[in-house]
């Protein structure tokens, strides 16, 4: 049996810079990846199956076509195999909560079944196929800090991370992304500006508080219990800058180092909310 972690992924920031003819959107994102997420495991089979279970797996009980199944299924076609395996998907991570669960639940899956199925695929190829699944895949399968631009394509590597600690809060809502970007009605932004490098955590927050996350107003019409949740994070003192990632509901505080976001994510659990608290993913 083999064994991938999906971790969260967390938008720094994220700029809507347009839109193609074809109707997606043109994205500036700086994204990093938190120290709590999915599990997937994989073992051979007759048939390829799916299992979920964990805190979140209710939540897609019954569901035939998932992304993990739609990712075997393409990585099979592509490598001209049979799709064959037994998958079991602990879900940790809320669903539709905007720190891309399922994505990195689909990159696990390509990763995975590389290595079960012997495929030796061009990371190009993987790349392609990621796309074809969504437009936070490819990062979650690259699985390190990046810049994300174009429609999810374009990764460049950031610089090296400050030692920080991050809070997750999740009010237990689910936004629906297609919604969101339908409700943002805004002018597009100009590119992000990244530093050469960032000393402290102090340093990280202060290049983001000049950036921000576009979809994060039209997501609070939508679900006004995300401004709760970032008056929370704000509250806690300690919280060097609170936004919301991706298209939410999720928002994250970022601090000084893992050690006060343990305590700051203490002090933030509310009955329905999804609260956690450590360091960035090593």
């Amino acid at each position: 049996m083999l064994e991938a972690f999906a971790p969260a992924k967390i938008n720094l920031a994220l700029h809507v810079l347009g839109r193609r003819a074809d109707g997606y959107h043109l994205l500036d994102s700086l994204v990093v990846f938190a120290g709590v997420g999915d599990t997937l495991t994989a073992a051979p089979a007759e048939r390829l199956t799916l299992a979920v279970d964990g805190p979140f797996g209710a939540a897609l009980a019954g569901e035939a076509d998932n992304l993990v199944l739609r990712a075997a299924r393409l990585l099979a076609e592509a490598g001209g195999v049979a799709p064959r395996a037994r998958l079991t998907l602990h879900k940790r991570l809320p669903v539709a909560s905007g720190i891309g669960g399922g994505s990195a639940d689909a990159a696990a899956a390509l990763s995975l079944l590389s290595r079960l199925w012997r495929l030796d695929l061009p990371a190009p190829t993987l790349a392609m196929l990621a796309l074809r699944l969504g437009a936070d895949v490819p990062v979650c399968l690259r699985g390190r800090p990046a810049r994300m631009g174009g429609v999810g394509e374009a990764l460049a590597p950031l610089p090296p991370l400050p030692d920080c600690g991050l809070v997750l809060v999740n009010p237990g809502v689910a936004v629906a992304t297609q919604a969101v970007f339908r409700a943002r009605d805004a002018a597009f932004s100009p590119p992000l500006v990244v530093p050469a490098a960032w000393p402290d955590a102090t340093a990280l927050a202060a290049t983001l508080v000049t950036h921000r996350n576009d979809l994060e107003a039209p997501a609070i019409a939508l679900a006004p219990v995300i401004a709760d949740v970032l008056t929370a994070l704000r509250g806690t003192q300690t919280c060097l800058l609170a936004r919301m990632s991706g298209s939410g509901a999720t928002c994250f505080g970022l601090f000084a180092d893992p050690t006060t976001a343990v305590a700051a994510a203490d002090r933030l659990r509310r009955p329905g909310w999804w609260v956690w608290g450590g360091a960035l993913a090593a």
